[in-house]
Parts: C-alpha cells; sequence; structure tokens
C-alpha cells in the first residue's frame, strides 16, 4: 500500500492544505483526503505513517455515524465508487482515506473537552489550580479523573500554537448562545463517546471537536475523536499519577522528545521502528473501537 503524502487533483481546485487533510473544491462541496502526514508540536513531520489516513478516516467515520443522534454532521458521501466520474482515475489514492462534505462556514474555536487532567491542562493546574478560567479541585494527580468533563475552549490559529481561551473571552468573541451551544454539544459528544470507548476497554482523556454553520443550523465537521484529536489510553493499564500508554500519536511526541530537537527548526525524520509501531497503535486503536479487523 504506498504512502501518501501529497494529493494533486486535476479539475479539482484545492481550497485548503491542514497539517494532515488537503481539501478541494466539488461545486459547492468538498473533497477532503486524509493524508499519512504526522504532525507534532505544531510542525509537520518529514517521515510518513503507512495507512494513518485511512485509519483516521474510518475512525471519524464511525464516530459520526455513532454520535448522529446528538449533532448532525458534515458528512454528504463516504462511498469512493459514487464520487464525480472525474474522480475514478484517482480511485486508488483516495479510498478509504477520503470523503465528501459539506461546505460550512467554520468557527474558528477549538471545542476541547476534558474528562483527565494531563498535557497543558496538567501544566497549568500545577502552576495555578486551574485551567483558564476553570478552578479545579486541590490534590489531583497528574491524569487524575476530573469529577466531570470540563470544557476548555482554545483559538483555531491558522499556524502556530492555539490559544486558550476563557469562557468570558470566548463569548465576547463569538455571542454566548453559540458559545453555550457548543459546550453543551462538546460535553454531550464526549460524554457518549467516552462511555462507549470504556467498554471497548479504551480511556478518551481528551478531545477536541470542530463545528460549523450550514445555513441557520450548525453542525459537526473537520475530523472526530481520532487519535489525532484526542488522547486514547488502555484502561486495562490505566493509573494515575505518572504518564499512560497511549493509542495516539503521543507515541511519537515521546519519541522527539527524546531527541536532541529543540521544537524550534526543521524536525528530524523518525526511524523506521517508530514509523512501523506507531502505524501498528493507529490500526489498534481502530479495531478496538469499531470491533472490526483493519482491512486496507
Amino acid at each position: 500500500m504506498k504512502v501518501i503524502g501529497d494529493v494533486d487533483i486535476e479539475g479539482a481546485a484545492r481550497i485548503g492544505s491542514g497539517k494532515v487533510r488537503e481539501m478541494f473544491s466539488l461545486d459547492g462541496r468538498i473533497l477532503i483526503v486524509t493524508t499519512d502526514r504526522v504532525s507534532a508540536f505544531d510542525y509537520i513531520l518529514p517521515s510518513l505513517i503507512p495507512l494513518k489516513g485511512i485509519i483516521l478516516n474510518k475512525i471519524s467515520v464511525f464516530w459520526f455515524n455513532y454520535l448522529k443522534g446528538i449533532i448532525d454532521n458534515h458528512l454528504m458521501e463516504t462511498d469512493v465508487t459514487k464520487f464525480p466520474k472525474f474522480l475514478k482515475k484517482y480511485r486508488d489514492v483516495l479510498k478509504g482515506r477520503s470523503v465528501i462534505v459539506k461546505k460550512l462556514v467554520i468557527y474558528p474555536i477549538e471545542c476541547v473537552v476534558r474528562g483527565y487532567i494531563t498535557g497543558s491542562g496538567w501544566t497549568d493546574y500545577e502552576k495555578t489550580g486551574k485551567i483558564g478560567d476553570l478552578v479545579l479541585p486541590g490534590g489531583l494527580k497528574k491524569c487524575d479523573r476530573l469529577p466531570e468533563p470540563i470544557f476548555t475552549p482554545t483559538t483555531k490559529e491558522a499556524s502556530g500554537h492555539d490559544i486558550t481561551l476563557t469562557m468570558t473571552r470566548a463569548k465576547r468573541i463569538f455571542g454566548r448562545e453559540i458559545v453555550d451551544f457548543l459546550k453543551e454539544k462538546s460535553i454531550a459528544l464526549y460524554m457518549k463517546a467516552s462511555e462507549y470507548a470504556l467498554r471497548k476497554g479504551i480511556i478518551i482523556a481528551d478531545t477536541k471537536f470542530e463545528f460549523g454553520a450550514d445555513g441557520d443550523r450548525i453542525v459537526l465537521a473537520d475530523e472526530a475523536l481520532t487519535p489525532d484529536s484526542s488522547r486514547f489510553w488502555p484502561l486495562n493499564e490505566y493509573e494515575p499519577g505518572r504518564d499512560q500508554k497511549s493509542f495516539d500519536k503521543q507515541f511519537v511526541r515521546d519519541y522527539l522528545l527524546s531527541t536532541d530537537w529543540d521544537r524550534n527548526s526543521t524536525p528530524p525524520g523518525l526511524p523506521e521502528d517508530i514509523v512501523n509501531k506507531t502505524s501498528r497503535i493507529y490500526i489498534e486503536a481502530y479495531e478496538k473501537l469499531t470491533g472490526k479487523k483493519f482491512e486496507v
């Protein structure tokens, strides 16, 4: 199976290029292609992870379908055989890793939900006892489960680091009604997904959602609860007070932290064993969540 790092499609204008996804215009709709690129610390790494794009796409589609009772999403077509005829010659590239979605007006806000305290949230808590403007109980340990999931939005920056928003500032920027709606739906999505994942032996420690306006409706967009947008921990090895084994790209971050890379320059490539292990971790996450054997 060929790894896909860059995608060019004759007859479809590229309208966006993210760290992992490429977006093309299709007569008022959008074709999203998920590549095998991997990012860490806001850099796209020079190495590609085999099958990663297919796995991320399949996991997103699974969650979009599972969670559509809470809120509609942007999916229009996931079957590559039903894509426009001019895309037929690209079928080998697109199969498994692409979807056609509605064109939305995306809200520039990352809707982060945390069920456990880790990452930058843990760093902030250690310093202030808070995350953003939310005061948390004292005495929490690293990776502890929070009393209830919390909503900690950030800005969605085109480049560089996203910036944590207080709820007050988020409401001032986007409006009280919209932010309250995004908070309610984000927490509901996280609750339903995390309860499902626990039954499959996976803790979803935190995740982030994106939403867009479809006329006068707000719908779920981008990706949903993938190893790129979430922290997945194996339930049977969970122990608060320490870092956790992970099914997500934390494995890649940990490797990079073990090198002498300064995180302010071009990142190094990943060794072959790290690439292969990362691919296996993503496959394992897919199989645990869906209960299906991963097949290309």
